[in-house]
């Protein structure tokens, strides 16, 4: 699944640096499901007090998990998507996205929810080939 860039932003990026908003906003109508997860968990972890917040539950389909899968394996979107967002991302399976307080990231939560032992953990048959 690729990003829908518009024809100015390709334009942008062609001649130099583009704006992170522009680039976020071209992962919002490209990827909206993805966008949406992580904008409602940011917004979970902003307006509640635990360490985390995290989606278990699968995509309806596979368009949106691709879509998941996307924003996620990509350093660049993955990475505007906490700075916009102001979290820390981590992901299990295919479709297990956690948010962190970016200060959390050297904590043992974060630690203990990226760590092998944890993704071991979080296996089961029915994600085998998401």
């Amino acid at each position: 699944m690729s990003l829908d860039v518009s024809p100015k932003l390709l334009a942008e990026a062609q001649h130099g640096d583009i704006r992170e908003e522009d680039f976020v906003d071209t992962v919002r109508t490209s990827l909206p499901y993805a966008y949406d997860l992580i904008a409602s968990l940011a917004a979970e972890l902003r307006d509640g007090r635990a360490e985390f917040t995290d989606n278990q539950t699968p995509p309806p389909s596979e368009k949106e998990r691709g879509q998941l899968l996307r924003a996620l394996a990509s350093d660049a979107i993955r990475g505007s998507l906490e700075r916009h967002f102001g979290v820390t991302l981590a992901f299990q399976n295919c479709h297990r996205v956690a948010a962190f307080r970016p200060e959390s990231a050297d904590d043992e939560t974060y630690a203990r929810f990226t760590s092998p032992r944890s993704q071991v953990l979080n296996q089961s048959p029915e994600f085998r080939d998401c």
